[in-house]
């Protein structure tokens, strides 16, 4: 087994590791013994970094989420308004991020580790959001497309009403019904987004 260096190419084949094994069998039964294997390095080369699956898992979300995040945010177009490229950039995201595998199985199988990022705390990804959101948000501010207030309490406000979509819509649907179906919710965040970010 060979040394991890600390490069994001050797983060990143651990990170595709703790992936694939907690697609295979949920955050629980994942072991660092298993990710060392998959990853092809020792387990005290992942100590060395991770102390645990639950850190491990920390890393990956962070990773997954902004892939998402950024991935969804459109090219800018002339005679598109940030706002507008804001508002489909959120709502990409949040059917991204629903769709996203490792979300899925993280709901289906462990749905208490995305507790404390709901009740108590931010985390690394939360924070990493925020700081997009607050950037993208000032360029509004800038071209007189976004309703101008501090932006920092924007942003957490956008992400308070993307994250609930994004964790909770599955509790509000009824795909029996195309009024209350996933995209019938879509379009009202959509509508939403519009009115909180017009000035």
């Amino acid at each position: 087994m060979t040394p991890i260096r600390h490069n994001g190419s050797d983060n990143d084949a651990v990170l595709d590791a703790v992936r694939d094994a907690v697609l295979a069998v949920g955050v629980r039964r994942t072991t660092l013994t298993d990710v060392a294997r998959r990853a092809g390095v020792s387990r005290m080369t992942l100590y060395r970094r991770w102390p645990d699956v639950r850190s491990l898992v920390g890393d990956l979300m962070t990773r997954e989420w902004i892939a998402v995040a950024t991935g969804a945010m459109p090219e800018r177009r002339p005679g598109v308004t940030t706002r507008a490229l804001i508002v489909d950039g959120l709502v990409a995201g949040v059917r991204a991020f629903r769709e996203h595998p490792l979300f899925r199985k993280i709901v289906d199988v462990d749905p208490e580790l995305l507790l404390p990022y709901v009740l108590d705390r931010r985390g690394a990804s939360q924070e990493a959001l925020l700081e997009l959101l607050a950037g993208v948000l000032r360029e509004g501010h800038d071209d007189g497309s976004v309703r101008a207030v501090p932006a920092e309490r924007q942003a957490r406000s956008v992400l308070l009403i993307v994250q609930s979509y994004a964790l909770s819509l599955r509790t509000m649907t009824d795909e029996d019904d195309p009024e209350l179906g996933e995209e019938a919710f879509l379009a009202e965040l959509r509508h939403i987004l519009e009115r909180t970010l017009t000035p």
